[in-house]
């Protein structure tokens, strides 16, 4: 009886792999470094080690599992090819055509934000809906959106790039995709951080952000709770710019719910406070309802997600 499933998360510097039993319900977590020699030649053949080692020191044997799903970073589509992963040094190839020859297991394999979209919608803060948009706030914006529980991938895996919405046409500094004004470069933790350092530089109205030898969005957005004004002001301004570019997505996806992650998300349900009430002022009526989660899975999504693309199936 097949009972068991293997999620993989391949990171740049880690990549996380879970045992999952079929209802869900993580068994085991573990690490291996990510080698990105030799143009990350050594990745797959070390994430199918791994996991061989894992089944032989469990005793599991293959009649026992499902399938192995992996995370991958850069466009993945539906067929598990990617379209170059700069950061691990791949070209274009077909994943789980690869590690299925090394395991002789199925292997499923989609981009690593939609995959810890689709955790999100199982096992995590999108629990019980079908239709979500994942937004990780972190150093960028990544998304991942799930209709009718089903990853939407595009046609080259590019789809969900919501942090490349075009928000903004008075940007004189390039995104790090070489376009000026895209989402991520206001609502990212980076991007708060520039919102900020902006806002400061306006005038010399008394701030407690002024106080710190290092700025972050961590630091604003304890200053908003602090009811700092010159921090509402910058939350504001996230606000509007996040709220706006979730209302465009909503008029093409039509999502039950937004669960947010990522770094910025620490901050906690205030980011709601100033999120919703643009999204309320650009969103189509017919959207309207859409409500605001938390993600809930953490650094674990990816794993949930890979391991829920074989036990979905």
């Amino acid at each position: 009886m097949k009972e068991y499933a293997i999620g993989v998360d391949i990171g740049g510097t880690t990549v996380k792999l879970g045992l999952f039993d079929r209802q869900g319900q993580v068994l085991e977590k573990w690490e291996i470094p990510t080698v990105k020699e030799d143009q990350g030649s050594h990745i797959l053949p070390d994430i199918a080690a791994a996991v061989k080692d894992r089944m032989a020191s469990r005793g599991l044997t293959k009649d026992e599992i499902l399938g192995v799903g992996v995370g991958a970073p850069g466009p993945v589509d539906t067929e598990g090819t990617v379209y170059k992963a700069v950061n691990l040094g791949w070209d274009v190839f077909n994943i789980p055509q690869v590690l299925q020859a090394q395991l002789d297991l199925p292997v499923k394999a989609a981009n690593d934000a939609n995959v810890a979209a689709f955790g999100e919608m199982w096992q995590g803060g999108g629990k019980g809906h079908a239709n979500i948009v994942a937004v990780t706030l972190g150093t960028g914006v990544g998304g991942g959106i799930i209709v009718n529980g089903s990853i939407l991938t595009g046609a080259t895996g590019a789809g969900g790039e919501i942090g490349h919405i075009h928000i903004e046409d008075n940007e004189p500094d390039p995104c790090g995709c070489q376009n000026h004004g895209c989402l991520e470069q206001y609502a990212s933790a980076t991007g708060v951080v520039r919102l900020a350092r902006r806002r400061l530089a306006q005038d010399q109205e008394p701030s407690i952000l002024r106080s710190r030898s290092e700025l972050s969005a961590k630091a604003v957005w304890d200053a908003v709770k602090a009811e700092d004004r010159v921090a509402v002001q910058i939350a504001k301004q996230f606000g509007e710019y996040l709220g706006k570019g979730l209302a465009a997505v909503a008029a093409v996806v039509n999502p039950e719910v937004f669960v947010i992650g990522g770094g910025v998300s620490k901050a906690g349900e205030i980011l709601f406070d100033y999120i919703r009430p643009a999204y309320e002022k650009y969103v189509f009526h017919g959207c309207r309802n859409a409500r605001f989660a938390l993600a809930t899975l953490g650094n674990d999504a990816g794993i949930f997600g890979a391991a829920g693309l074989i036990i979905n199936e």
